[in-house]
């Protein structure tokens, strides 16, 4: 009788995990990804690329934003259908807004100094924080409180700010940086990687006992789960993505900030990161998707294909993922 009911809450499982594709075969890598609804989602990539659906991704609408044709936009947040902000990394930085559904694009940033290098935003309401690597030996930040329309840059003299050599931030899914709304008050929540893996929180910051010691490594993304006051931070080593060891770590957000012990994940380097409403966790990177189930503590592999970013609306029981070559797919759970 055991054995039935493990047999059928495992194909339970199984039918929960099955990865749809959406679309694919277009030449861009899509790392910026904003899911604002379960039918609604927007990304951005390479080649100038921006793709939208409204409908749950039974159709979709490429655009390659004018006078922007070879730019890698890296990031997206969109509001709804018509209003959307994109992020162009560097050579120079932009931040272009549409409020047409992406017939037109205004820029709204433009930051052309030497070491310029955005890697990622985060919006919460009207309010959003951008992320680029360091400059003059500290983190850029910029911040907003209409929409993306406006930005000033975020100076601190705060000593957790000075940046070692060789650490640095990842774009590689737009998703190191939170804005976490506490007390009616906005507080940053980021994480760098590269020579040595931090995390920042109200100017105050904790070294991360994830890979470290080269370029590649480190802490890649972060997600947070305001139901659970719990967040994980993924990465692991971009140029041996096999490698499995100290590649994810969880933290619990109270009074304090507080980091638990490091991770292996058995299929490597995780660049995206999305809670389910149950506390369970999907992750995904070159290596694959796969979710972390945590009643039993144990890893599942729903899928074989890379992918770059993963997120979910609030209260929702999808999981959108996108990666290089245009791909696109969702994760339905029942």
């Amino acid at each position: 009788m055991l054995l039935l009911f493990l047999l059928v809450a495992f194909s339970e499982l199984l039918l929960a995990q099955e990865l749809k594709m959406l679309t694919s075969g277009v030449n861009s890598s899509l790392r910026g990804l904003s899911v604002v609804s379960d039918r609604m989602v927007w990304c951005s990539g390479s080649n100038g690329m921006v793709v939208k659906t409204v409908d749950g991704g039974n159709h979709f609408r490429w655009m390659k934003v004018a006078g922007y044709e070879h730019r890698d936009f890296r990031d997206v947040y969109a509001v709804d259908s018509s209003t959307a902000i994109i992020m162009a990394v560097d050579a120079p930085a932009v931040i272009l807004k549409t409020v047409n559904g992406g017939a037109s694009w205004l820029k709204v940033f433009e930051d052309s100094r030497d070491g310029m290098f955005l890697d990622a935003l985060y919006f919460n309401g009207k309010d959003g924080i951008v992320v680029g690597d360091p400059i003059d030996g500290k983190p850029f930040l910029a911040q907003t409180n209409d929409y993306g329309d406006n930005w000033k840059e975020v100076n601190s003299t705060t000593s957790c700010f000075k940046m070692q050599e060789g650490e640095a931030f990842f774009a590689a899914s737009g998703s190191n940086i939170q804005l976490l709304k506490r007390d009616d008050q906005l507080l940053s929540l980021f994480v760098s990687g590269g020579i040595r893996s931090r995390i920042f929180y109200n100017e105050t910051c904790w070294l991360l006992p994830l890979q470290s010691g080269k370029s590649y490594t480190g802490a890649n993304g972060i997600a947070f789960s305001d139901k659970h006051k719990r967040g994980v931070v993924v990465g692991g080593d971009f140029s041996d993505a096999q490698r499995t060891d100290s590649a994810m770590v969880f933290f619990e957000l109270g009074e304090t900030l507080k980091i638990g012990q490091p991770l292996a994940i058995p299929t490597g380097y995780k660049s995206g990161a999305a809670f389910l409403e149950n506390g369970d966790l999907v992750v995904c990177g070159t290596t694959g998707v796969d979710q972390w189930v945590e009643k039993s503590k144990t890893w599942v592999n729903i899928n074989q294909q890379g992918f770059h970013s993963a997120q979910t609306a609030s209260n929702s029981s999808i999981i959108y993922l996108s990666g290089s070559n245009g791909k696109i797919a969702k994760i339905i759970y029942k």
